[in-house]
């Protein structure tokens, strides 16, 4: 008998990447997309080298890399006078064997759907249909309850249920009726991009300030032959009072660059102007920085939470994106090992859920940006000797439990064998 198809809710990044690894452990599969057309939204995030090792043994390589991103070199933080507080090399620099990217995130999920649509057809992928829940039956199957953009609706029958479908997750709000609302802490964020030279290295992530208002700042394309110039990426940050709530109607929306340059006024050194910087950017994109609160399980039944869908964090550590491609190649694994089955679900719930929960909590608390917390509270940001405010035993012991923690230790990393080995199959 054929086992029916896996169904994947959500088409973007962890979505996709849970699709191209069923694809290559010879599973079946349906992917249902609210939106009806997918096109390359959003600006910069960052592929760490746990990610890209698994996006290179899906055969995602540098050289499609390169066509959405640029190898980081170096991360930085930057106190409010300019000078460096922690520095230290990224990816391959450092010494892993798979670099960083630092990518445009529309064009990264442009790519992903481009090699799905390559590898498996058009026919397993739908447009224009939102999954609303879902039922676990009584032979072991699950049905997703679909609602098209007509609004018309259907029941879909398959082996397992992943739901994918973001930090808004229709099937995480069934499986946790109770779940605390979205967090937000108080954090603004503004994003956008401009062309200009990169700095530093030239393949730099830099993040400028203190907790309550900074800059991260890092190019995400390679710099043009002629005029040097690159997109460069930035996030403008300020934390306000956050005891009523977000107040605002929505929890995204474009804005003009005079809604929150003022914060950033008279931020100019010899190596960077941002005012210039963000007035070089036509528009911005506002959103809140929010995550939800972890949840005991990622698991009901034949159905399983994946994604942001499952652990929504902080962007303080540049993981969202990278963990959600580890979770579609570690639920792979789990079902060559243990078949698509609920099994396999509950394999991969109880390797992931608790140790990535503690990473969402850790983002919470400022995540390798804490640093900055530090600097501030000893010095208020300004300093001449960074040695003399944080030593740097200090600075390197913190940056390397926040790197234990989130799974991008160097040596563990290096050192681990393949999430799939080439040529795995789940029995089916």
């Amino acid at each position: 008998m054929t086992t029916p198809p896996v169904l994947i809710a959500g088409g973007g990044i962890g979505g996709l990447c849970a699709a191209l690894t069923l694809h290559q452990i010879g599973v079946s599969f349906i992917v249902f997309e609210a939106v009806e057309e997918l096109r390359p939204l959003g600006v910069g995030i960052n592929l760490q080298p746990n990610a890209v090792r698994e996006l290179y043994d899906m055969e995602i390589g540098a050289d499609d890399l390169d066509t959405v991103g640029v190898p980081a070199r170096e991360w930085a933080l930057v106190g409010l006078n300019g000078n460096d507080i922690y520095a230290e090399p990224r990816g391959e620099y450092a010494g892993y064997k798979w670099p960083q990217y630092a990518a445009h995130r529309g064009l990264f999920h442009m790519l992903l759907l481009d090699k799905l649509r390559q590898r498996s057809g058009e026919e397993t992928i739908r447009l224009g249909h939102r999954v609303t829940g879902y039922e676990n039956n009584a032979d072991g199957t699950v049905s997703a309850l679909i609602e098209r953009a007509d609004r018309t609706t259907d029941r879909v029958t398959g082996s397992l249920l992943i739901g994918a479908d973001g930090i808004h997750s229709a099937i995480r709000a069934q499986m946790h009726p109770d779940q605390p609302p979205i967090n937000w802490g108080g954090a603004i964020m503004w994003r956008g991009t401009t062309l200009a030279k990169p700095i530093r290295t030239g393949s730099s992530f830099v993040g400028l300030g203190t907790h309550r208002q900074r800059m991260v700042i890092y190019p995400i394309s390679h710099p043009d032959p002629a005029s040097g110039l690159a997109t460069i990426n930035w996030i403008a940050e300020v934390t306000v009072d956050n005891s009523r709530g977000w107040q605002d109607s929505g929890w995204f929306k474009p804005v003009g660059i005079d809604a929150f340059i003022h914060h950033f006024e008279g931020w100019t050194y010899d190596w960077l102007d941002v005012p210039a910087l963000l007035r070089g950017a036509d528009i911005a994109y506002e959103n809140p920085m929010i995550d939800r609160d972890p949840i005991p399980t990622w698991v009901d039944g034949n159905v399983v939470l994946m994604g942001d869908a499952a652990h929504p964090m902080y962007p303080t550590g540049s993981n969202g994106a990278s963990q959600a491609i580890v979770d579609a190649r570690v639920l792979g694994a789990a079902m060559i090992k243990h078949g698509v089955t609920g099994a396999a679900l509950r394999a991969f719930d109880r390797q992931l859920c608790e140790p990535v929960s503690q990473v969402v909590l850790r983002n919470r608390g400022a995540g390798p940006f804490g640093l900055l917390n530090m600097v501030d509270e000893r010095c208020g940001g300004t300093f001449d000797d960074i040695d003399d405010v944080i030593p740097q035993a200090e600075r390197a012991a913190f940056m390397a439990g926040y790197q234990s923690a989130a799974g991008f230790a160097i040596e563990k990393l290096n050192g681990a064998p393949s999430t799939i080995e080439p040529g795995a199959r789940a029995q089916v």
